[in-house]
């Protein structure tokens, strides 16, 4: 078996991490020979001591750090769309969806550092089979057109992203027929993934929880339906090649207005609304993984959190209405993109920076098509030498 499947790895400490889940892909006879790692760091990290792991898993993989993405960008001749992926900032998972996009993986995987598979599943064996997943599965709305993929827990926590409006929603489920996977989302035990405030809400100073998820918090698969959307969190996910030109990262923390925290969230909106323009599915709850995260003040994330709080109770709202004429996922992104790029948000705190994520959108397009053609992408006209 060729080499089918990216797997993207932010990581600037325990990118150890991944020696459990090769383990675990061999424990349950995964073919490990269909993996590519790629690991997404910084300068200041050890990239000798991370490439050494690599090998001694004696799986196929590279390692990027800021100088190597650098040097990637020009081999690739892409140095023009390098600000497309923040400095320091997790959303430069960005960076491994351009690797994939100019390698030609069928598959992606994002897996976070600080996660740990669950060893009585199949984890990457089990993201793949949902993707080629076909029949019948448990289908989520709401009156608020949001689904809260905690809903089977009963602890009542709202995941990081959740839009605080659509908090306290009537839930309707049902039982529908599904193909077409596109994307593939595992949920988390341990440490649920929650923003500030609602972490300071649950009594946490330390960037954690006082409750934890378990096991016996997630019994089945499910979907959101048409016209709803959901978090969708980078830790645990798995999704098909088509998707990236609607699934950018977007750019977070390395802007002037100090907006973060919310890079996977929002490609999960864009990702979703594309989803239901085109007939894709995003499949949520197995396989698991144990979300560890490490202790840290609560009020740093506040800090990171607060100056997008407001815009991210909007952004779905600008691009729920367009792209409904689309034939591709480019352009429906195209058509997102352009909402956001040419929208008046004044009204909003820091509104002018969802211009900015509107204006990266299509040099991410532009970007993509430089590295492998993208259907249904036109790039934007050069203007011609005088």
């Amino acid at each position: 078996m060729t080499e089918d499947c990216c797997v993207i790895v932010p990581t600037i400490r325990e990118y150890e991490c991944m020696r459990a889940y090769i383990e675990n892909a061999r424990d349950h006879g995964f073919d490990t020979d269909r993996l590519h790692v790629v690991l997404v760091t910084e300068d200041f990290c050890d990239t000798d001591e991370m490439q050494a792991m690599l090998d001694d898993l004696d799986v196929s993989g590279r390692v990027f750090d800021e100088s190597d993405r650098e040097e990637w960008y020009a081999e690739q001749g892409i140095s023009e769309y390098s600000h497309l992926v923040p400095a320091a900032s997790h959303a430069q998972t960005s960076f491994g969806l351009l690797y994939l996009w100019a390698n030609d993986f069928e598959f992606g995987v994002f897996i976070d550092d600080d996660t740990l598979p669950h060893d009585d599943q199949d984890f990457f064996g089990q993201h793949l089979a949902n993707l080629q997943y076909e029949g019948e599965v448990e289908s989520v709305s709401s009156d608020e057109q949001w689904v809260n993929v905690l809903y089977q827990s009963d602890h009542d926590l709202y995941p990081r992203g959740y839009p605080y409006a659509a908090m306290h929603e009537d839930i309707e489920t049902g039982t529908e027929e599904v193909s077409n996977v596109v994307a593939s989302q595992g949920l988390w035990t341990n440490v649920p993934d929650l923003d500030a405030v609602r972490i300071l809400m649950d009594g946490d100073l330390q960037g954690q929880a006082q409750t934890r998820t378990g096991n016996e918090d997630f019994d089945r698969n499910f979907v959101a339906a048409r016209r709803n959307y959901l978090t969708v969190c980078s830790m645990n996910l798995a999704f098909r090649r088509e998707v990236v030109p609607a699934f950018y990262q977007t750019p977070m923390d390395d802007n002037p207005w100090e907006v973060g925290r919310f890079d996977d969230i929002w490609s999960g909106v864009f990702l979703k609304r594309a989803c239901d323009v085109l007939g894709g599915r995003i499949l949520n709850g197995f396989p698991l993984c144990e979300h560890n995260k490490a202790p840290r003040s609560t009020f740093d994330d506040l800090h990171n959190e607060v100056a997008g709080l407001e815009l991210n109770e909007h952004f779905w709202e600008v691009v729920d209405p367009v792209g409904d004429d689309a034939d591709t996922y480019a352009e429906v992104m195209a058509a997102m993109a352009d909402a956001l790029a040419e929208g008046d948000f004044d009204a909003y705190q820091n509104g002018d920076f969802l211009n900015h994520v509107g204006e990266y959108c299509l040099d991410w397009l532009d970007c993509l098509d430089e590295l492998s053609a993208v259907p249904g992408h036109e790039p934007a006209a050069v203007p011609a030498d005088d």
